[in-house]
């Protein structure tokens, strides 16, 4: 019988404690590679402090411009007719 969600999830929050330990000890050992060392710290990092902000970058396909295309329809619809010319250069 599969488990649910929040079965799940509660199952693998009991195994905080020893995975945190394990983390600590991989990061810790001489014997772990340093990039075993290295992953293990930022797992830590991670989980006590959350991921470090991504900065967006525009590359040449005009992605960043297309997301704000698309956050001005649906934020300010009724800006769209008077930006339709901005629509033919995406």
């Amino acid at each position: 019988m599969p488990k649910t969600l929040t079965e799940i999830r509660s199952l693998a929050r009991s195994h905080t404690r020893s995975a945190i330990n394990v983390l600590v000890g991989v990061m810790r050992s001489k014997d772990a590679t340093a990039a075993a060392r290295v992953s293990a710290a930022n797992a830590i990092l991670d989980r006590g402090w959350g991921r470090a902000a991504q900065p967006v970058q525009n590359g040449d396909d005009g992605a960043l411009e297309l997301i704000h295309r698309i956050e001005r329809v649906i934020v300010h619809p009724e800006n769209v007719d008077s930006e339709n010319s901005d629509s033919e250069n995406l």
